[in-house]
């Protein structure tokens, strides 16, 4: 099946109302440096169609409890480089709003300006991830997206289409990140709501940090070391974690936004990942 209920780790920090997940394609080309899908997914920063997606969807959106969200996408981009000739994501949407289906719909990318027309006809909320502001560590980070910036002015416009906007500032990153996380998010101040989540290192993620940002890595290094790991992936200590997000917590609703956290363990209102913008 390619829609299949979120979460299939069953992590105890995850918060998330039950949905449903589907990635369009398999493999994301933004090759982000702290990306998790590279410990499950093989060849994971290329991008690979997936056989008869179409036409299985069809059949499996038929049966579809409506009353339930479909996320789009969490492994895998909706909106890799290649959609923007071989369409299938919008496809995808024209197939959610012949079926009547709920979405929530998170990307990287600036492309999904292409489908303002479909998304405002759906029941859906669209959201961008900014991991920072700064146009400098972006492109170091998320090496082959579209800038924030760029994907922020697209946000900007779906909002006055009358679309639910939110935005993930995720992962924040101590010494790197989380430096610039107050002009992020005077950046973003326009969204509904905003879900945040530290760092978290797999093996492979942290060799990748550790050649693009090896003095960061040496102070973080020990701080994951002490936080241990947890369900496959490392943390930061409980002390500091807490401290950084309710930081961010004070930060965000001061500006009148909602807050939420990903798989922290920590507050999220109404929601976690913004579900509750979605009309029913």
């Amino acid at each position: 099946m390619y829609i299949r209920p979120f979460d299939p780790w069953k992590s105890k920090f995850c918060t998330c109302p039950f949905k449903y997940t589907l990635n369009v394609y398999t493999g994301c080309d933004y090759a982000c440096v702290y990306c998790y899908i590279t410990s499950y997914i093989p060849r994971a920063f290329q991008v690979r169609t997936k056989e008869g997606l179409l036409p299985r969807l069809e059949k499996e959106l038929r049966k579809l409890d409506k009353r339930f969200i479909i996320a789009l996408s969490y492994s895998s981009d909706a909106y890799p480089t290649v959609d923007k000739e071989l369409k299938i994501t919008r496809r995808v949407l024209e197939l959610f709003k012949r079926y009547d289906v709920r979405c929530i719909l998170l990307t990287k990318s600036n492309l999904f300006e292409r489908d303002l027309h479909i998304l405002k006809e759906l029941k859906c909320a669209v959201g961008i991830t900014v991991t920072t502001i700064d146009e400098d560590k972006a492109r170091v980070l998320e090496p082959n997206a579209p800038s924030p910036k760029e994907r922020i002015e697209v946000l900007k416009k779906a909002k006055k289409e009358g679309i639910p906007v939110y935005a993930r500032i995720d992962p924040i990153i101590p010494y790197l990140t989380w430096e610039d996380f107050e002009e992020t998010l005077d950046a973003l101040s326009f969204v509904s709501h905003i879900t945040v989540s530290t760092l978290k290192l797999r093996p492979d993620s942290w060799r990748r940090m550790k050649v693009k940002f090896p003095k960061v890595m040496e102070k973080l290094g020990p701080l994951y070391k002490e936080g241990g790991r947890i369900e496959g992936y490392y943390y930061l200590p409980k002390r500091l974690r807490l401290k950084i997000l309710e930081e961010a917590r004070r930060k965000t609703e001061e500006k009148g936004i909602t807050f939420g956290s990903c798989r922290e363990g920590y507050y999220s209102f109404p929601s976690c990942d913004a579900s509750h913008l979605v009309p029913i």
